[in-house]
């Protein structure tokens, strides 16, 4: 799936159903997105790191490269950790190509920094991310905390069915961001073949 043709196969399918607007990872992808489509996009850098847990968008040339790009917003990781650019400078340089800055959040005190620093939209991304076990639902707590500070929040992590992007707008945010539910059909699978299984271990029982 890792292919340009594909992201932007995924991306134009996702609007024929309704997408508003668009979250892709990778300078490259948005620019081959960009080129598909006029439709608002979330740009990101994903990187792994040996200094520090931060993975997006941790680089001031990330931002550069995306803005050139044509990502007309540009997320960062806003969480309060190790990391090689401080979040302050990452939303100057962000706006400085005339961008928007979205913070992805981990807990209700990165959005309150984010925010305090500039960030224009604050998103539940990392929610649950930085601890030992992964999440498996949406922190529909944090969305309405975050809500409290800001009207722009936007509700992403494990939004996995319908259901759950209703209950993120009830919960305060203003947009929903779905991602391996549509992109990852390998993890779709997944699902289905886990709630298969658990029916037939009970009826085994």
């Amino acid at each position: 799936m890792d292919k340009a043709e594909m992201v932007v196969g995924f991306a134009l399918a996702a609007i024929d159903g309704g997408a508003a607007a668009l979250r892709i990872e990778s300078a490259e992808y948005v620019a081959a997105v960009r080129a598909a489509t006029n439709k608002p996009i979330i740009g990101l850098v994903k990187r792994d790191l040996d200094d520090t847990p931060v993975r997006i968008t941790p680089w001031l040339e990330d931002i550069d490269a995306l803005a050139a790009a044509g990502a007309d917003v540009i997320a960062y990781d806003a969480t309060q950790r190790i990391r090689p650019v401080a979040t302050n400078a990452l939303i100057e340089r962000i706006h400085s190509h005339g961008r928007a800055a979205m913070a992805d959040c981990s807990v209700i005190s990165d959005a309150e920094q984010a925010l305090a620093e500039g960030a224009d939209v604050v998103g539940s991304t990392l929610a649950g991310y930085t601890g030992p076990v992964e999440p498996t639902e949406p922190d529909f707590a944090l969305m309405a905390a975050m809500r409290k500070l800001t009207p722009h929040v936007v509700a992403e992590g494990n939004v996995r069915t319908p259901a759950q992007a209703q209950q993120a707008l009830a919960s305060g945010a203003s947009m929903v961001v779905v991602g391996s539910a549509i992109t990852r059909p390998e993890y779709v699978t997944s699902w289905f073949r886990s709630a298969l299984d658990e029916t037939i271990a009970k009826a085994g029982a």
